[in-house]
This record gives structure tokens, sequence and C-alpha cells, in this order.
């Protein structure tokens, strides 16, 4: 299971798994890179590649343990997370049985992406300044989430990233979403799809578009 931007694995995310593993699947979990307990500058992930290969390596180091084998994997993420979960399904065509796609951040929504010039600028000034804080976004807590209880337990979670995103991370998220909205067709894992129209942050027409181009067999969306 792989969180969204600027989340983890704990408090609002923690629900899910738990919910699952209530219905007795075996759920795990990683802070990625910048987030969370994991090492790194908060909310600071310049080359998604090799979050990729650290979520590669975890998930692998699970399927190795003898309780676990022969057993059908899922992968499961949310905005970011979904956008990884499809790089690690290109990654390892056959590693993983399904996928469950949160609002996978194949595209940022234009109501968020900062207008041109800008995001030429500071892709400019991110060359020199990776690490600053300074994209012009509001903060994506009361955009990316909808559930009023949800909201509340997110505001009090000490390891969530409230400041601006930071410079270098935009600028990959920016090319990770290039690349996967020309790469739908490519995907051909068996998934679920589930985004919300009124989403603001990542952009729902391209998850429409994910589940009509993709050469997957036996997947399914679905509008909340």
């Amino acid at each position: 299971m792989v969180h969204g931007y600027g989340n983890d694995i704990s408090w609002t995310f923690q629900a899910t798994p738990i919910f699952l593993a209530q219905m007795g699947f075996a759920c795990f979990a990683l802070d990625i890179e910048g987030h969370g307990r994991s090492q790194g500058l908060r909310a600071y992930v310049p080359n998604v590649d090799l979050v990729v290969q650290d979520c590669l390596s975890f998930f692998n180091s699970v399927k190795q343990d003898p309780q676990f084998n022969g057993l059908p994997c899922f992968l499961y993420g949310e905005s970011m997370g979904g956008a990884i979960c499809i790089l690690i399904h290109f990654a390892d065509h056959n590693g993983f049985d399904g996928a469950i796609l949160v609002a996978p951040m194949c595209k940022i929504s234009d109501k968020v992406k900062p207008r041109w010039p800008i995001p030429q600028i500071l892709t400019f000034i991110a060359r020199f300044f990776p690490t600053l804080p300074i994209v012009p976004t509001e903060d994506l807590l009361y955009k990316s989430i909808k559930v009023e209880d949800k909201k509340i337990v997110a505001n009090v979670n000490p390891m969530r990233y409230r400041g601006k995103p930071r410079l270098g991370t935009v600028v990959e998220l920016l090319r990770v979403t290039d690349y996967l909205s020309e790469r739908l067709y490519d995907v051909s894992i068996p998934f679920i799809v589930l985004h919300g129209n009124a989403d603001v942050v990542t952009d729902p027409s391209v998850s429409k578009a994910l589940y009509e181009e993709a050469r997957s067999t036996g997947q399914d969306d679905k509008n909340l």
C-alpha cells in the first residue's frame, strides 16, 4: 500500500488497511522517502524512480515470507501513491495480480497547477534550489480530503506535511504525470480505479482515460 503526497501510513491512511485486515487481508505499507517516519527532507521527492525501487524491494521482501508464499498480491495506492503503483507495475509486470487505484495522480489538476509561465520559471529555479518550499499552491489538505471527520484527524496529524510544495518535488511530479498520461495504454494489470468527480488535486478525466485506454482485462471504474 502506498500513500499520497504529504501524507504517511498512520492516521487517516491507516483506516483502510485496518478495515482490510479485519476482512482477512494481510496489508503492508511504508512511508516513502521524505514522508512520515522515513528519512529525508520533509515532502522532498527528487526522484520517483528511486521511490518505486524502494517500494518494490519492500514488497518483494514481504512476498518472500513463507506464510505469504503463493498468495495473490495486490497493489493499493492513493493519489501520488496510485501513480507509484502504476510505475511499480511497469517495473515488474508479473509481480502483482491486480491494483486498487484511488484518485491516481496520472495528471495534476489544472485547478491547482500553476499557470504559465510560472511552471517554466519554477522549473528553472529548481535547478539551483530544488528544496525550496515556494510553489504557490493552497494547503492541499482541505482540497484532497472531502470527509469532514477525516479532515479533523488529518489536521492534527503531526507527521503530515502542511507547507508549500518543494520545487524539486513539483518538477518531478510533473515529469511523472506527463510520462504516465502518455503510457495509459501500457497498463496491463487488472485494476479498479476510484476517483471522485469533485477532485481538484488530481484529474478525474485522466482516470477515465486510464480505464478506457488500458490493456487490462477485468478492470472496473466507479465515480464517487
